[in-house]
């Protein structure tokens, strides 16, 4: 970035960007209101979690002393700013508080190391490059159709977050920039995630909170993510032909595109990278079944990737030594990755402890009464929007807000399936673009795209699908949606 002085600007790092927003949330819980609401436990999605119960916030007084500015010093029944010793640990306990996710991240990347060293995901990549080499345009919408179809139906995210090195060399064969790449699965499931159909992790648990049929409405998000899709896909071809065209065009005009040399001469496909594709490919769909009718979650999903791993090495006759040192090679790749996740949940960590996030909810459902219901519809999707920069879990962000947003918009006249619609759009959309979430910086970690650069390109393609959100939001009004 360059200023109005001619002086270059440079983005900072993920984790100090990720550190200064952190210690401005804690500032705040110095500054805005404390407030609670009561929480039960629930069965949602056949899952136990904990939601919120409308109709009980109240204020709390806050507490504040010399001690507790540096120490921390809770007083029952009061708030307790966050101090300098909370703000410290707050990214050891964001650390802990997404361990799952995080040694998730790690047990995928060591499974797609091995999986590297086997020679599968090469020579596969390149019989489909050397197939549609004369055909990007098909090539891109097959892929990022594929990969949205997994973000819509099964809430998938982090299991890409090892494609983007994959999808680097993509781009980098069509003649594209690594932006391109990023976007190709990046966008592609934060789309598919937003217009989700049956995403276990937002549209099933938000309607069994609002006391709707699982997978209720499924022609109104069909239709929907067809219109998402397209607008996404336009976007995309259009600033990868740009590109191709004229490099210079490109949001990191000047970047010099190196992935490396590991795809420089790819083996030859043979059958037993089709054995090792065919057999990962079944445990995939598997971990997906049990996901969806089995209750299972991140250890047993990671329990499976394990699995593919074994098989990969057994079918691709690896030795114990090279496979052992391609798993850990992998789990290295994602370190960045999985730290960026520990990082970003330290943010909801402070906001937590200071009692200040339920304030925000609870102002804002206050807002959202005093106005007729077609602007509260679209006031849902901004409240939504920006309450996912502190919340970027979908089933957290859900189990939070929907309980409150159900019975307001039983008040205000609108149908439950509407709220249900706003609140996957405005959780989804905005992933693509907010600094805590640990999937975004993660990639872009991954990718070496610079936040600042990532914004060029994405903001524009945020407003229009924002934009087609609020279009179908007003429909869903008119139709009574059911």
């Amino acid at each position: 970035m360059v200023d109005g002085r001619g002086l270059r600007l440079k983005m900072p790092h993920v984790f100090t960007l990720l550190t200064f927003m952190i210690l401005a949330c804690s500032l705040l819980t110095w500054v805005i209101p404390a407030g609670r609401y009561a929480r039960e436990q629930r069965i949602v999605g056949g899952r136990e979690r904990t939601v919120v119960v409308p109709g009980t916030f109240e204020t709390l007084p806050k507490h504040t002393s010399v001690r507790g500015i540096l120490f921390g010093d809770e007083v029952s029944g009061e708030a307790s700013p966050v101090s300098v010793e909370g703000f410290l640990s707050a990214i050891p306990r964001g650390m802990i508080a997404a361990a799952d996710i995080i040694f998730f991240i790690f047990i995928i990347g060591g499974t797609f190391g091995i999986l590297q060293r086997t020679g599968t995901i090469a020579a596969v990549l390149h019989a489909l490059l050397a197939r549609f080499r004369g055909s990007w345009r098909v090539l891109t919408v097959v892929l990022m159709t594929v990969i949205a179809v997994g973000g819509s139906t099964l809430g998938m995210g982090e299991e890409f977050i090892p494609l983007v090195p994959i999808f680097l060399v993509v781009a980098k064969e069509i003649d594209c920039d690594r932006v391109f790449g990023m976007a190709l699965v990046f966008v592609a499931a934060e789309v598919g995630f937003a217009a989700a159909t049956t995403n276990p992790f937002t549209v099933n648990i938000a309607q069994g909170i609002a006391e709707l049929p699982l997978n209720s409405a499924l022609g109104f998000r069909l239709a929907f993510f067809a219109c998402a899709m397209v607008v996404a896909l336009v976007y995309v071809l259009r600033y990868g032909a740009r590109v191709r065209r004229d490099p210079s065009a490109s949001v990191m005009a000047g970047d010099a595109f190196d992935v490396g040399d590991e795809h420089a001469d790819p083996p030859a496909l043979e059958r037993r990278h089709l054995a090792i594709l065919l057999a990962s490919g079944a445990i995939f769909v598997f971990i997906l079944y049990a996901v969806q009718k089995m209750g299972w979650w991140l250890p047993e999903m990671a329990g499976g990737f394990f699995l593919m791993g074994v098989v990969a090495v057994v079918v691709g006759r690896l030795p114990m030594d090279e496979a052992v040192s391609a798993a850990v090679r992998g789990m290295e790749d994602m370190v960045v990755a999985a730290l960026v996740v520990g990082f970003a949940r330290g943010i909801t960590v402070v906001l937590d402890q200071g009692q200040v996030l339920d304030t925000l909810i609870h102002s804002a459902a206050t807002v959202l009464q005093q106005v007729p219901r077609y602007v509260a519809a679209e006031g849902m999707l901004l409240v939504q929007t920006g309450l996912n920069l502190f919340i970027p879990s979908g089933s957290g962000q859900a189990a939070v807000t929907m309980p409150l947003m159900t019975p307001l918009a039983d008040v205000l006249g609108l149908t439950r399936q509407t709220a249900v619609f706003a609140f996957t759009c405005g959780d989804g959309f905005s992933n693509t673009v907010i600094p805590t979430s640990g999937i975004l910086m993660a990639m872009l970690g991954l990718a070496r795209v610079p936040y600042d650069r990532w914004l060029r390109f994405m903001l524009p393609l945020l407003g229009q699908l924002l934009a087609l959100s609020a279009v179908f939001l007003i429909l869903a009004v008119a139709i009574g949606l059911q």
